[in-house]
């Protein structure tokens, strides 16, 4: 037996249901931020040097996601391979 589901769901939806971190507002401080430095000029300025203590945790929290994924996949496949075998 085969379900399929669709299910339409919107962005703010879907992080609201994974318990994700709505980011909205500290994206947009960050952008009033990056803009009123390049307003001023700020000699030196980096704006990857600015969002590097972002990125860190971001990519440790997409790694792990990846990694979630992966291993859901991988059980998956390995189920229905499992499956598989034992109807032949």
């Amino acid at each position: 037996m085969k379900f399929h589901i669709d299910v339409e769901m919107t962005p703010a939806e879907v992080r609201k249901l994974m318990g994700l971190p709505d980011l909205e507002m500290l994206q947009q401080r960050m952008l009033d931020d990056i803009q009123a430095r390049i307003e001023q000029g700020v000699e030196g300025y980096d704006p990857m040097e600015m969002m590097q203590p972002y990125l860190k945790t971001s990519l440790a929290g997409m790694d792990m996601m990846q990694r979630l994924f992966a291993a859901g996949m991988g059980a998956a496949g390995a189920k229905k391979q499992a499956s598989g075998s034992a109807g032949d």
